[in-house]
């Protein structure tokens, strides 16, 4: 049996963003399970904000659907987000709108969402960890009906979590970490 194919995606593009890190140290983690890791910078696949009347005049965009196509050649996805007000980005939650509207030939829109696991997890330098965004999240990606693991990290304090190698410095952070990696490799392994 081949190995997993896991697909990570930052929320953010920010140079030194918490959530980058964050999405390091978790593909450490996946890669030391023995999984296939891909990272995807969402700066790779830039899209107008989502407008119906953009997508009836000229459809939708090339890079929503490469995005898709990303998302489909994978089991399993880690979105690994910081909070804007309490909520996931913009530039995360306008691809997620993209990508929903993508439909190819003998499937249906959204079918991608459907058949993935996905796991969340959020860094910021207070004491939720980006929680709040991390319900947000949940709630957007649960209305595209996908499976999201009940797993998930929200780490708090993010910008003291982290040893001179970049790599989680608490034991309760690094078993979470692990604990929803592991659990996000068996939903994934799951899924159809």
């Amino acid at each position: 049996m081949s190995a997993v194919k896991i697909l990570v995606i930052p929320g953010s593009l920010r140079t030194g963003s918490l959530n980058v890190r964050l999405a390091a140290a978790a593909i450490d983690e996946l890669v030391r399970a023995d999984v296939e890791v891909t990272r995807l910078s969402l700066a790779d696949y830039p899209l107008p904000i989502y407008d119906a009347d953009l997508e009836a005049k000229s459809g939708v965009p090339a890079n929503a659907i490469n995005l898709k196509r990303m998302l489909g050649a994978h089991r399993g996805v880690l979105l690994v987000s910081p909070e804007y007000n309490s909520a996931p980005p913009p530039l995360l939650k306008n691809a997620i709108d993209w990508v929903s509207r993508v439909q190819d030939p003998h499937e249906t829109q959204g079918q991608v969402f459907r058949e993935r696991a996905f796991a969340l997890a959020s860094a910021s330098a207070g004491r939720l960890g980006g929680s709040r965004c991390l319900a947000a999240l949940r709630l957007i990606l649960t209305g595209c009906r996908a499976t999201v693991i009940p797993n998930q990290l929200a780490l708090s304090f993010a910008d003291q979590a982290y040893n001179e190698t970049d790599r989680l410095k608490h034991p309760a952070d690094i078993e979470a970490l692990r604990a929803m990696v592991r659990q996000l490799i068996d939903f994934a392994q799951q899924m159809k």
